[in-house]
């Protein structure tokens, strides 16, 4: 299924466990996770050990940590908004972070969407499942998103 994938953005093995397992149970198809910022940038952009990737394949939303290794979740956001390949793509920040500047921040450089990690599986699920359904199933992306 072209372009109807979440790229995670998480350094934290357990969320991103937590995240996988989430997605197994909602049956939904991801294909990438990235452990630091400096990775979701190579994949996105094509370069580094992703060089050659080909970058009109786009995941249908980016969910992105914030406190990242190598490159922070927000400077991720920055530079994906600045790039016309990727300014287009969805990108749904989702973090425990409860800093009211870091929401604030986010959505002044062009996030879609913050959610904040719930601690508890059951709701964790719960947030994952209503991710998909709103992202995967609900949200259409004009073409030049990359993800048609």
């Amino acid at each position: 299924m072209t372009g109807k994938t979440i790229m995670v953005v998480e350094d934290d093995p357990d969320d991103v466990e937590l995240i996988l397992r989430a997605f197994k149970e909602h049956k939904i198809p991801n294909e990438v996770v990235a452990r630091d910022g400096a990775e979701a940038l190579d994949y996105l952009f094509g370069t580094g050990r992703y060089a050659g990737r080909d970058t009109l394949a786009k995941p249908a939303v980016l969910l992105l940590d914030l406190k990242l290794p190598k490159v922070d979740g927000l400077e991720v956001l920055r530079r994906v908004r600045a790039d016309e390949r990727t300014k287009l793509l969805p990108v749904v920040i989702f973090t425990s972070s409860k800093e009211e500047r870091d929401m604030t921040e986010g959505y002044k450089l062009g996030a879609n969407s913050y959610v904040r990690k719930p601690v508890d599986f059951d709701q964790f699920s719960i947030a994952i499942r209503l991710l998909k359904k709103y992202w995967l199933i609900l949200n259409e992306l004009p073409f030049e998103g990359g993800t048609n």
